[in-house]
């Protein structure tokens, strides 16, 4: 009964954010807000048990009980007073010490995501651009013609943006090339969206039909 009670819930919710479907309505902004509340909810427990206690309370209670084994123990009142610095943005009159901790996050965040960056989107993506230039990075004819393809489509595709000079004779036929690789990639991107929104879609449809409609009448009229 009560996983009913759950499921009947959570399928008025569903009903509600498809109500958008038709106009903006009440059920809908309910619901919306309901999700973003219950969303803030839930990171804000998360963050609490996996960030703010193992890494500032318990470290004082082992510093301040005298169980404290490390030195970095205390340390941690430093990051604690930059995060209460934090909240000086609501008094408009000290307002400006809030920009101490948030040129530090941005710094320290810019640091560690920087190099990140450049290792996932920049060199991984050499990689496999220049494999057939490196040694073991083609095998068989298939690898060579691979590589091959790979290597030309983004000659082209930087060839579209090489903007310094006109486009014409072979370099506007290989940023002509460019730009149909380009559409091929922007069109793949935006296919695997749909293609995953349609599965999203598809689960939110089993839960309705399986999940809670058929379990339901088969209680009530016993099915």
């Amino acid at each position: 009964m009560e996983q009913h009670i759950v499921f009947t819930a959570a399928a008025l919710v569903t009903f509600a954010i498809f109500s958008f479907l038709y106009k903006d309505n009440p059920f809908y902004k309910f619901a919306e807000h309901l999700v973003v509340g219950v969303s803030a909810g839930y990171w804000i427990v998360i963050l609490y048990n996996t960030s703010l206690v193992p890494k500032l309370i318990e470290p004082l209670q082992r510093f301040f009980g005298g169980r404290s084994t490390s030195l970095l123990d205390p340390l941690v009142i430093i990051p604690a007073i930059l995060g209460i610095l934090m909240f000086t943005r609501f008094v408009p009159k000290i307002a400006w010490i809030s920009r101490i901790p948030i040129s530090y996050i941005l710094g320290i965040g810019s640091g560690a995501a920087i190099p990140l960056v450049l290792q996932t989107f920049v060199i991984q993506q050499i990689y496999p651009t220049m494999a057939m230039f490196l040694p073991g990075g083609a095998v068989t004819w298939w690898d060579w013609v691979t590589n091959i393809l790979i290597f030309a489509g983004v000659f082209c595709g930087l060839a579209y943006f090489y903007f310094s000079a006109r486009h014409e004779g072979a370099l506007g036929g290989v940023s002509k090339a460019g730009i149909w690789i380009l559409m091929i990639g922007f069109g793949a991107s935006f296919g695997y969206t749909v293609m995953s929104r349609v599965s999203l879609l598809y689960g939110r449809m089993d839960f309705l039909v399986n999940a809670w409609a058929r379990p339901l009448l088969g209680a009530l009229f016993g099915g």
